[in-house]
């Protein structure tokens, strides 16, 4: 790839959302993003209940004959609840109070399609509206990423901009990195920009400097520091590590993106839960030992979401169907670790089988957005949001 082809990807990137433009906005003094957000997206729908357990409720194992876990197997968390033996690797960050449990998260008149449960989980939207930004695309538009930052946000593993996506003129710096290395080889080839006569091609080329810029911040990131962690070699610890060297650069950015695939279970769930779980409670086990080896750890956030739970009853296929309330977690050194929300209600189904919800998702929202970095929620969630009291002074 010569300049010519890069800046003839960096204008289609303009236009597609791959690397996206940003326009210099009012500056809003109390907004804080050295503080960091870091979303791990769960990938076609959690099983909430076999992730969080309510073992104590009779139904519980009654509504899953085969794929229930045993209750002598459970990680007790309380006299009720507790988590999968798969995310035992979580269990010393619970110890130490980092790890929020918020039971019974979703929304009202849920939808059970992937392709809009996600988008109304992207947009911050209700389910009978359909918005074009990604709540934090109006999040940083309302008070944006500082200017010395290499980027707003950065995706690792996906395409999907997701929460980042749209805003048209006010879209963000979200940086997606399918592939690293690819990334910055590619990235190497674009000199700085100059200036042209067009106003288009000025803005192409300015595009093209935030590329230069945010990509020599992930070049020094690409073998410095050597991190003692040990990252599981896992396509989650694989992504996990690539956003502790983005996080160690320097460079600044305010929020990454995540995801570990595969949530999906209508068939044969045990195994393949399991081993999902496993992935995702090594990988956060192993991104909070590399943040805190940096000395990022209490200065970040992680916040796990999909698109929906399952349903508590299994099905023929011994595995569950999509459902509506679900469990997510919220981890980080000033996280104040805890049962929040309500024990799921099996004895209150709807006619669909499926979980009232307690918290909605963006009550969480409404945390990172005002307890987390300070900012009025009204204009990113269109709405006032209750915050969650799950964060320390």
């Amino acid at each position: 790839m010569n300049r010519r082809e890069f800046l003839g990807s960096a204008a289609a990137a303009f236009t597609t959302g791959n690397v996206l433009a940003w326009l210099p906005q009012p500056c809003w003094a109390a907004v804080n993003y050295q503080k960091l957000l870091i979303l791990v997206e769960l990938k076609g729908g959690n099983d909430g209940l076999n992730t969080v357990i309510p073992y104590a409720d009779s139904q519980y194992a009654a509504l899953r004959p085969r794929i229930a876990v045993a209750r002598d197997q459970v990680l007790q968390l309380d006299e009720s609840t507790g988590l999968n033996p798969a995310l035992s690797a979580l269990m010393p960050l619970w110890k130490a109070g980092e790890v929020a449990v918020v039971q019974g998260v979703g929304y009202p008149s849920a939808n059970l399609s992937h392709f809009r449960s996600i988008e109304i989980w992207d947009t911050a939207s209700k389910s009978t509206e359909y918005l074009q930004e990604g709540w934090l695309t109006r999040a940083f538009a309302q008070a944006p990423v500082p200017r010395t930052f290499a980027a707003d946000a950065v995706v690792i593993g996906s395409a999907e901009l997701g929460p980042f996506s749209g805003g048209g003129a006010r879209a963000t710096r979200t940086i997606a990195l399918t592939n690293t290395e690819q990334f910055l080889q590619q990235a190497k080839l674009a000199a700085p920009a100059g200036q042209a006569g067009n106003a288009a091609l000025n803005h192409i080329l300015r595009v093209e400097q935030d590329i230069v810029q945010a990509a020599a911040g992930l070049v020094n990131a690409s073998g410095k520091p050597a991190f003692s962690t040990v990252f599981p070699q896992t396509a989650f610890g694989n992504a996990v590590r690539t956003a502790a060297q983005v996080v160690a650069s320097g460079s600044g950015v305010a929020a990454l993106k995540l995801s570990v695939n595969g949530f999906d279970t209508h068939s044969g769930q045990v195994g393949t839960h399991t081993g999902l779980l496993k992935q995702l409670a090594e990988g956060l086990a192993a991104l909070k030992s590399a943040l805190s080896e940096i000395g990022r750890w209490d200065d970040t956030l992680v916040v796990t979401y999909a698109e929906f739970g399952r349903r508590p009853r299994e099905n023929a296929s011994a595995g569950t169907d999509h459902g509506t309330a679900s469990a997510h977690f919220v981890l980080g050194g000033r996280v104040k670790g805890g049962l929040y929300g309500q024990r799921p209600a099996l004895d209150r189904l709807d006619g669909n089988g499926n979980m009232p919800f307690s918290v909605d998702f963006r009550d969480i929202y409404a945390t990172v957005l005002e307890r987390w970095w300070g900012l009025d929620t009204s204009v990113a969630l269109r709405g006032r949001f209750a915050p969650l009291a799950i964060l320390r002074a």
